[in-house]
């Protein structure tokens, strides 16, 4: 009988996208896999598109702050809880694994109810809140950094590195260049990548310094949705696109050097693909903080080098993209030797033991 497994977590893609980097390995173990997220996350499209059995429930944002849904996200917590329970008890999975964010927390709850036994993982330095209400129930927690584990319950905790997406490691650059069809000639090809989402910070900085960057580089501008500046398609070496989906394991191929923001999901497939870069942190004023920590660990690691965006003007973001550059062999070479690559495998094999 092939052993069941329900994967859970969303609210964003850097909640599925890891779940989804299990898929492979878990299916080569002969696990039955299905998927609880929420109604209409962005998981569900995720989730459906790779062709696994999906389930929706209710879920609850939990927030830091002020809004009137605070007071009634509770009941949809209840509810997303009392519709897990019931789609846990038909399928009667073996294990659930959860990425967090807002819509486990109901499933993840169920599950221990059940006595199902339930593995986290963690991919932010510092555990979101989600996860912190879950760990109480896990059985296991896998961290992407190992500063993480103090953080966590110290029986529980396990460094595992985050998981990526298999097909991401398998680019075609010849075909990159064919899609994007820019200027030929010596120009190393530089991508910047906003998040899904696109990020307006970075977006201002790169487009204020494209008259000097595309003296030296061909750059590559995922910019994110509606985020497009229509009086740059003609700029000689600038390619802007949206959102790329298919194309990205190529362009990635393609490009000798990154600028991205530092959500863990972003770092860790730089770091997958040894791809030199430089690292634009979302700060306090967006979020809890946590690129900045994700950002500083790669930083100390010879990961990566930092710009916060409130330093990025014209010459510092040209003077920190050339630095990582001119130095991407000794970047790569560190990369090589990361302790967190193979992180789908170590997870795979925390699944088995809980078991």
């Amino acid at each position: 009988m092939a052993k069941k497994i329900v994967l859970t977590g969303g609210g964003t893609a850097g909640h599925c996208y890891p779940n989804l980097a299990l898929v492979p390995a878990l299916s080569k173990k002969g696990y039955d896999i299905t998927y609880i997220g929420s109604y209409n996350g962005i998981e569900k499209e995720l989730v459906k598109a790779a062709g696994i059995t999906y389930y929706g429930v209710a879920a609850g944002k939990l927030r830091r702050y002020f809004d009137i849904k605070n007071f009634t996200d509770p009941f949809r917590v209840i509810k997303g809880f009392s519709e897990a329970k019931h789609i846990l008890r038909v399928l009667s999975p073996d294990v659930v694994f959860s990425k967090g964010g807002f819509v486990a927390v109901p499933v993840v709850r169920a599950a221990a109810s059940m006595k199902i036994p339930v593995v986290i993982h963690e991919s932010d330095m510092t555990p979101g809140l989600a996860n912190k209400l879950s760990y109480g129930v896990a059985k296991k927690i896998c961290c992407s950094f190992k500063d993480t584990l103090p953080l966590i319950p110290k029986d529980k905790g396990i460094f595992t590195g985050s998981p990526i997406r298999s097909s991401l490691l398998n680019g075609d650059p010849v075909q990159a260049k064919k899609f994007v069809s820019m200027r030929e000639g010596d120009y190393p090809y530089l991508m910047v990548i906003g998040g899904s989402q696109g990020a307006k910070n970075v977006n201002e900085a790169i487009r204020s310094a494209l008259p000097q960057l595309t003296e030296r580089y061909n750059v590559i501008h995922l910019c994110g949705r509606g985020k497009l500046d229509p009086t740059l398609n003609r700029t000689a070496g600038y390619m802007q696109y949206e959102y790329i989906s298919d194309e990205l394991a190529d362009l990635y191929a393609l490009a000798d050097v990154v600028v991205s923001r530092a959500g863990s999901n972003a770092i860790f497939e730089l770091l997958a693909l040894k791809k030199p870069n430089l690292l634009i942190p979302l700060g306090t004023a967006g979020s809890r903080g946590d690129q900045l920590k994700n950002a500083a660990a790669f930083e100390k690691s010879g990961y990566s080098k930092v710009l916060l965006e409130e330093n990025a003007d014209n010459a510092t973001l040209l003077n920190a993209i050339n630095e990582v550059y001119d130095n991407r062999d000794s970047y790569i070479s560190v990369m090589a030797s990361a302790p967190e690559n193979g992180a789908v495998n170590s997870i795979v094999d925390v699944i088995e033991t809980c078991i």
